[in-house]
Formats: structure tokens, C-alpha cells, sequence
């Protein structure tokens, strides 16, 4: 019996990509998909910043704020640490490189190629 190839389940030419990986990255890529989380991804690339800190950058309500924190959280995005009575957050940098790393080498493997190229030639010297 051959095997059904139009099956939307089915990448990388027929193998199933690892249900945990999937699973996760599932949420790394939901969590993108907002505005709002995307920015405090951003605002974290310098350190660590307190909820307040960052729920004072934007015009929503320090709950929605809250929110959009939990879900960063969750998708491994986020770190979390208490100071006192402050909440501290973090980016998670190895996680949002390895999804979004592994993404684009299932998605597009000869531009990764293409870009370690040019970054090596940027990099040898004249």
C-alpha cells in the first residue's frame, strides 16, 4: 500500500518533525504572532527589566501586560526572578534562536548556507 503524500502533517520531505520540538516551537511561534510581545522581546535584548518597566512602555493596562508576560513564559521565551517584591524578566535568547533557527533550516536550508558565507567573508581578512 503506498503511503499518502498530500498528508499537510507530513515535512521535510515525508518525516514527521519530533512531536515535543513541534509542540513547542508551536508556542514560540503563537507567541510571536503579537505586537506587543514581540516589542518586550525587543525592550529585553539589553537586560533584565522589572514588569513595571515594561508595562510602562506601552498603553495598555499592567494586566494585559501581565498576560502577554505568561505567555512569553510559557513558550520558554521569558525567564522570571523575584527581587523583593518586584518580578525581574529576561530574554531567553537560546530559545527564540533555536525555534526560530530550526525553522528557517527546514523552511529555506540554502539561505542559512548563503548567510554563514557572507558572514565568514565579512569577517576574512583584506
Amino acid at each position: 500500500m503506498s503511503e499518502h503524500t498530500d498528508d499537510p502533517e507530513r515535512h521535510d520531505h515525508g518525516r514527521r518533525p519530533e512531536p515535543e520540538a513541534d509542540a513547542g516551537e508551536a508556542g514560540v511561534f503563537r507567541a510571536l504572532a503579537d505586537p506587543t510581545r514581540r516589542q518586550i522581546l525587543t525592550d529585553l535584548r539589553d537586560g533584565e527589566l522589572a514588569a513595571g518597566e515594561i508595562a510602562r512602555r506601552f498603553s495598555i493596562s499592567a494586566p494585559s501586560i501581565s498576560r502577554h508576560l505568561g505567555v512569553l513564559k510559557g513558550a520558554g521565551l521569558v525567564a522570571e526572578r523575584r527581587d523583593g517584591n518586584r518580578i525581574l524578566y529576561s530574554l531567553v535568547e537560546d530559545r527564540l534562536a533555536t525555534s526560530v533557527g530550526r525553522f528557517l533550516s527546514a523552511v529555506c536550508p540554502e539561505q542559512i548556507v548563503l548567510r554563514r558565507t557572507a558572514w565568514r567573508d565579512k569577517g576574512a581578512p583584506s
